[in-house]
């Protein structure tokens, strides 16, 4: 996922597969052609619930000791950064075991927090253990040594992880190999908050005690500079303000910042948790009541309401989601709100 929700489109809408069953795929096929097993056009593999996809395999090459295999990405109808990659893989023997080695285009952790340990490839635990099936698997039935050394490459990712928050979270070099389930499910939450929860997760690790949460890159810019934050305290928290502050509220930090819009923390102010635009929206009878102006019930933006009521509308905004932000967190975690407009001034501060 990038740095703002697209719109889902009308439909029933095709899944897709993560680079980690992508990477899985192509160590079949690298596999099969370095163990004499043949060069196949397509492979099989097994997903950790059971699922059983065919992969193309899209390139195929192998020399004395070594091959290598591509899989291209086909991330369904989810707006991914990686859709259509190329994710290659080399397989050759090791030193004993299976071993992982970051190519071209894939990170490298540099910041403790993440699953992986600092100086390791950025390749997730799901898809290091499902090659490690894999190489077990064929290799108990071609009857080879299970001591593969897999290099894992995305040409070009260098540049898509640029799109990602991997800079941020300290994976360099390029981009993660991930997947828990080895499927993308078009328009699903899961992906962006667990990105929230890795990036709480570096936050602490690095003991950094103040994160903010910000719901577009404006209001990110606005709080970053007002309370001189590093880029790691930044979370990417987007729509997801209630999954952002659950996960703080289990694994609290000692302050954290809310910044946003007018609009979208008026939904947080008046109850929502989820702000984005299809699955909330502003409750102008409600504002009209609670401001006592009849007029507002019938104002389609919240600045129309802004020029009706006043400052005492972001005022109000600011100290009401301070309450829910609070009664989320708890008493322990220090928390402070930052309304804005569009051109990024700030409107209003609790």
């Amino acid at each position: 996922m990038l740095g703002g929700m697209s719109r889902k489109p009308e439909g029933a809408l095709r899944r897709g597969w993560t680079t980690g069953a992508c990477a899985t795929a192509a160590v079949r096929a690298a596999l099969m052609a370095l163990w004499g097993e043949g060069r196949a056009e397509r492979v099989r593999i097994t997903l950790p619930r059971g699922e059983r996809p065919v992969f193309a395999v899209a390139e195929l090459s192998n020399g004395p000791g070594w091959a290598e295999a591509g899989i291209i990405k086909d991330a369904g109808d989810d707006p991914d950064v990686t859709h259509g990659a190329l994710i290659r893989v080399r397989v050759e023997a090791s030193g004993g075991g299976v071993q992982f080695a970051a190519g071209e285009g894939v990170g490298t952790v540099t910041k403790p927090g993440l699953p992986v340990p600092v100086g390791e490839p950025a390749i997730n635990p799901v898809p290091r253990q499902m090659m490690r099936d894999t190489v077990a698997e064929m290799a108990a039935r071609l009857g080879q040594a299970a001591d593969v050394k897999i290099t894992i490459s995305v040409p070009g990712g260098a540049a898509l992880a640029a799109q990602t928050w991997n800079p941020r979270l300290g994976i360099l070099g390029g981009l993660s190999i991930l997947g828990t389930t080895g499927i993308v499910r078009p328009f699903s939450c899961a992906a962006w908050i667990a990105s929230i929860h890795r990036g709480v997760d570096v936050a602490r690790a690095t003991g950094q005690a103040h994160v903010a949460g910000s719901t577009g890159a404006t209001s990110e810019r606005v709080v970053q500079h007002l309370h001189g934050l590093p880029d790691h305290a930044m979370l990417d928290m987007g729509d997801f303000a209630g999954g952002m502050l659950k996960y703080l509220a289990a694994h609290p930090v000692a302050r954290v910042t809310l910044g946003g819009g007018l609009g979208k923390l008026t939904k947080f102010a008046q109850g929502a948790v989820d702000l984005h635009s299809g699955r909330s929206q502003v409750d102008f009878a409600a504002l009209a009541e609670r401001f006592a102006r009849p007029e507002v019930a019938k104002a389609n933006t919240t600045a129309e309401v802004l020029a009706q009521v006043g400052l005492a509308y972001p005022d109000w905004v600011a100290s009401e989601a301070l309450r829910r932000m609070r009664a989320r967190l708890g008493a322990d975690i220090a928390a402070d709100v930052v309304v804005i407009d569009r051109a990024g001034a700030i409107l209003a501060r609790a």
